[in-house]
């Protein structure tokens, strides 16, 4: 009887066909069923075609889907009102989260376990405040801020555990040149036009300049860190880093060129350290302060009360008045949505915000997972934690000046230093696996 049957369809390669067939009439069906929701409920359709982008991605390649999310985490375009209000970053953050979880490399490592705790801790000490201020944006940011942040460490984890560390720094790094170039050219366009104000990109969609710097000067952090395993050459760095800079130059963002000459700093002067830095690029970072200087003074001699100085230090008194009202637990998370204080503006201070938000509770809680953070990647292997290392510092010093959980300048540090442990996590793997006999190279007797 088997010799009637087909060479082709015995054993496996029957189970080849059955599956190839199965595969082409679970098609046929989606496709069919897409196309009817496309014209009756188009949202469905939308979602139920990304399921199966997410299914064959994961089929192909495990952890690949975090990776495909990564340039997404950079669009601030915003979705919703209110108290919900969220940007595209947040949803495709939440998007690859589960993937992640499910298809990353196990076990994680003592450093990952220990900003995750850290986490965990900040996530309770803010709970309180989400018990005793019941309203529906108090809890949206809750959940938000851990997505933000275990979120984001678990996306990168699983980027950089599955062997795609190089990939994903590429593809964050990619993503910000091209925003760098679209504020380059409009800056340029409204120079040649004789309007040197700060640049607010409006390609493909409008940007605030203070996010665009920061952005950019992330960007420029990452190109100056450069680490080896992310293959981006000398001569790339050095046209990456012109570009960025530029662009931050042209939103005139304070706290960007802070922060980007902070980490600077921080990598020349560090000891341990993978390659050595040169000392005189801190003589190149010089006009940069000074340039940030000669800002913050035109604006204090301006007397214009309403200028970004004097503004930002009525809202820090404002905010030490709301503060005032609940000093150990905090008037709860994004309060300013709420009436019932007669300011509505998100503190531009990162311990300011978590204080009258959470307290003195929350923001001991905060500092502890800032610490921990920058302890673990202080003490990854310098290949590694130098990146990591860099975009914390810039981000902590920019977050001095400017608002600090929000999405993108919050969740891609922690992304980074996701991808930098598990970056370290997947080499040490490479280097412990033990030998093939079978496939090593032999030696011909007699050669030695």
């Amino acid at each position: 009887m088997s010799g009637l049957v087909p060479a082709g369809l015995r054993g496996a390669g029957r189970r080849d066909l059955l599956v190839q067939t199965a595969l082409v009439l679970g098609g046929l069906v989606l496709v069919a069923v897409v196309g009817h929701f496309a014209v009756t409920l188009p949202e469905a359709a939308v979602i139920i075609a990304a399921a199966v982008l997410a299914v064959g991605l994961t089929a192909v390649q495990p952890g690949l889907i975090p990776v495909a999310v990564l340039p997404l985490l950079l669009v601030v375009l915003r979705v919703g009102s209110g108290g919900i209000d969220l940007s595209l970053s947040d949803f495709a953050l939440a998007a690859a989260v589960l993937p992640a979880l499910f298809l990353a490399k196990r076990p994680f490592s003592p450093g990952m376990r220990a900003v995750l705790w850290a986490s965990a801790i900040y996530q309770f000490a803010t709970l309180i405040t989400v018990v005793n201020n019941p309203y529906a944006a108090n809890a949206v940011e809750w959940a938000h801020a851990w997505m933000m942040v275990a979120g984001s460490l678990v996306v990168g984890w699983a980027v950089g555990a599955n062997g795609h560390g190089r990939i994903g720094v590429r593809l964050l790094v990619g993503t910000i040149a091209v925003l760098s170039l679209i504020t380059v050219i409009e800056g340029s366009v409204h120079f040649a036009q004789g309007d040197f104000a700060p640049v607010y990109p409006s390609f493909p969609y409008g940007m605030h300049k203070n996010f665009a710097g920061t952005v950019c000067a992330t960007g420029a952090v990452m190109v100056y860190a450069r680490p080896t395993w992310a293959g981006i050459n000398r001569r790339w760095s050095v046209v990456l880093m012109v570009l960025m800079l530029a662009a931050v130059l042209f939103t005139q963002s304070r706290q960007a060129l802070i922060g980007l000459v902070a980490a600077v700093f921080v990598l020349v002067l560090r000891s341990k350290t993978d390659r050595k830095r040169s000392k005189l690029v801190l003589l190149l970072a010089a006009p940069l302060v000074l340039f940030v200087t000669n800002l913050v003074q035109d604006q204090v001699q301006s007397g214009n009360q309403f200028n970004s100085v004097f503004q930002r230090l009525t809202w820090f008194q404002d905010s030490m008045t709301v503060w005032s009202s609940d000093p150990w637990f905090g008037v709860g998370l994004r309060w300013w949505y709420t009436d019932r204080f007669p300011f509505q503006f998100q503190p531009p201070n990162a311990e300011i915000e978590v204080l009258t938000s959470a307290g003195v509770v929350g923001l001991a809680a905060f500092v502890l997972l800032m610490v921990v953070a920058l302890r673990v990647a202080w003490r990854l292997d310098p290949a590694y934690g130098s990146l990591a290392v860099a975009v914390l510092v810039s981000r902590l010093v920019q977050g001095q000046f400017d608002l600090f959980w929000s999405a993108v300048q919050g969740s891609v540090p922690f992304v980074v230093l996701g991808i930098c442990l598990g970056a370290s996590w997947h080499a040490e793997r490479e280097r412990a696996r033990p030998v093939d006999v079978a496939t090593s190279p032999r030696v011909p007797a007699g050669t030695a």
